[in-house]
C-alpha cells in the first residue's frame, strides 16, 4: 500500500493502492489509503468522510464485478479532487435512472405496501451508484480504455470544500 501522498495541485495521478482479488481486507485497506491521502491533502471532515464512502462503493463494485489487478489513484487539480478506481473490465456497467424523488423513498405507488415495500427500498443491493451519485452531486463515471483492457469509474470532489493546510 502507498502510504505517503504529497499534498500537490500539480494535476499529476498519484497511485494509492493497488490490490488484486486475492488481497484480504480489501474495503478496510482501501479505505484507510485513501483517508490518509484525504488529509494530506487537507480535505475537512465531511468532504472525507463522503468522499470515503463514495470511492468506497466504487471499490466494492470493481471487485464484486470486474477482475484484477485493481488500482486506486487520486489527481489534485486546482478546482477537484478525482478519486479513481481501475479494473481490468473495459465494459461500462448500466447505470441505473436515479429517481428524481429523495433518494430511498418509497414510489406513492408502494406506499402502505407492507413489508415487502419496506424490504425493497432497504435491500442491501442495487445503491451503490446511487450513494454514488447523492455523494458527489452526479459528479462521477465511468472511461474505458478498451485498448488496454481497463475501466476507470470517478468520483469528483470540489476543492472549495477542502480546506488550506497551514
Amino acid at each position: 500500500m502507498t502510504s505517503t501522498y504529497p499534498p500537490a495541485s500539480d494535476g499529476a495521478t498519484r497511485v494509492l493502492w493497488r490490490w488484486t482479488s486475492r488481497t484480504p481486507d480489501v474495503a478496510a485497506r482501501a479505505r484507510v489509503a485513501l483517508i490518509c491521502a484525504l488529509d494530506q491533502v487537507g480535505c475537512d471532515d465531511e468532504v472525507l468522510d463522503d468522499t470515503v464512502l463514495a470511492v468506497s462503493e466504487l471499490v466494492a463494485n470493481a471487485l464484486e464485478h470486474a477482475p484484477g489487478p485493481y488500482e486506486m489513484r487520486l489527481r489534485c487539480t486546482a478546482a477537484e479532487l478525482i478519486c479513481e478506481v481501475e479494473d481490468r473490465d473495459p465494459r461500462i456497467p448500466a447505470v441505473p435512472a436515479f429517481p428524481a424523488a429523495a433518494l430511498f423513498e418509497p414510489a406513492p405507488e408502494k406506499r402502505g405496501g407492507g413489508v415487502d415495500a419496506l424490504l425493497e427500498v432497504l435491500g442491501e443491493r442495487g445503491r451503490g451508484l446511487h450513494i454514488v451519485h447523492q455523494l458527489t452531486c452526479g459528479a462521477w463515471g465511468f472511461t474505458a480504455r478498451r485498448c488496454e483492457g481497463v475501466k476507470v469509474a470517478w468520483a469528483a470532489i470540489p476543492r472549495a470544500r477542502v480546506r488550506v493546510n497551514g
